[in-house]
């Protein structure tokens, strides 16, 4: 099967200061790159997560899938078709089969509308004339489990979990073949987190839609996510199926996130590991590999040769950049490990 959406070194860059303040000072690269060198495939129905600490590149990566931040370099192919450098109006096509669910629920509602107005605005951006807008907005909400009468209300009058509800229901009013979900859960109670994302599960079960999602929640990544991806200043350190990735560990720094995740069950004997130091300014990124100056396993070499990417023996779809890769050094009791708390 052919990916639904296929990205290939992908980079974005920013830049950190004016051409003349940059001619004056003698900076010849007064950038920085946010995402530097990301590929990765997504097929139909598959869900794929994002994970790594703030400031790490996750929702640049999304934005520049839907366009909101046009990639430096790199392809980004999208039903086949490579859509970076389309024109508005071309991209406008694409962007029917493609829903981004931002982070912040409340905030991405406009609060002079109604949610039935939210719902309709998609048809008439379209101009899809063909559909019965009010109608459709109905259909959306019982979609996602509110009555009709929610139409009535506006943003400020929802709940978290209310307003996250028609979030999903707004990003599927076009029928996408996928959506981007920029920190689904972010913000909510950990039932109200359960009820999205088995709502998720719900739809694309249903729909046979492609997710992204972008979370810090590893609980949720191993409740919704076929597959997962490690990022760590803008790369990708770790890819792999999101079982394979949680029972064994190949790079330093997905050992300690996993280390990390909250554990519901108090008697559960877990080995915290604590990285040590900053994280490294993207300004003057570390040589070698770049999580050495953070890493309690690095070696000389690490601070000098930049890993390329291997694959696990066990799983060739498992891969990482690593020198002196995690054999057998995972010590988190298992059982800490499989109850997710959604």
């Amino acid at each position: 099967m052919s990916p639904l959406l296929s990205v290939r070194d992908l980079r974005v860059r920013f830049r950190t200061m004016g051409p003349l303040k940059a001619l004056a000072t003698g900076v010849r690269q007064p950038f920085i790159d946010a995402v530097c060198g990301v590929s990765f495939e997504l097929r139909k129905g598959e869900t794929l997560g994002l994970v790594g600490e703030s400031g790490s590149g996750k929702s640049t990566v999304a934005r520049a899938i839907m366009g909101l931040r046009p990639p430096t370099s790199g392809s980004i192919a999208f039903e086949g078709q490579e859509i970076t450098g389309l024109s508005p109006a071309e991209r406008k096509l694409y962007l029917r089969r493609m829903a981004m669910m931002f982070q912040d629920p409340i905030g991405s509602l406009s609060p002079r509308l109604t949610v039935r107005s939210l719902l309709m605005e998609p048809f008439h951006i379209h101009g899809m004339k063909d559909r019965d807008a009010a109608t459709e907005a109905d259909r959306l909400l019982g979609l996602v489990g509110l009555p009709a009468d929610f139409g009535r209300r506006y943003p400020h009058q929802l709940s978290g979990g209310q307003a996250r509800r028609v979030g999903v229901a707004r990003a599927l009013a076009l029928d996408p073949n996928l959506i981007v979900a920029d920190e689904p859960t972010a913000g909510l109670d950990v039932s109200v987190q359960g009820e999205v994302l088995n709502l998720l599960a719900r739809l694309q079960d249903q729909l046979g839609i492609a997710i992204l999602i972008i979370t810090h929640n590893l609980n949720v990544v191993r409740h919704i996510t076929d597959r997962m991806a490690i990022m760590y200043l803008g790369r990708f350190v770790e890819v792999g199926p999101t079982e394979h990735i949680f029972r064994q560990p190949r790079h330093p720094y997905t050992e300690a996130l996993l280390s990390a995740n909250p554990e519901p069950d108090p008697d559960a004997v877990i080995d915290r590991i604590e990285i040590k130091g900053e994280v490294p300014s993207l300004l003057k990124r570390p040589s070698g590999c770049e999580f050495h100056t953070r890493c309690r396993y690095a070696r000389e070499m690490c601070a000098k040769v930049f890993p390329e990417p291997s694959q696990s023996g066990s799983d060739p779809a498992h891969s990482f950049k690593c020198h002196f890769p995690l054999e057998g050094r995972w010590q988190r009791a298992e059982r800490s490990l499989v109850s997710p708390t959604v």
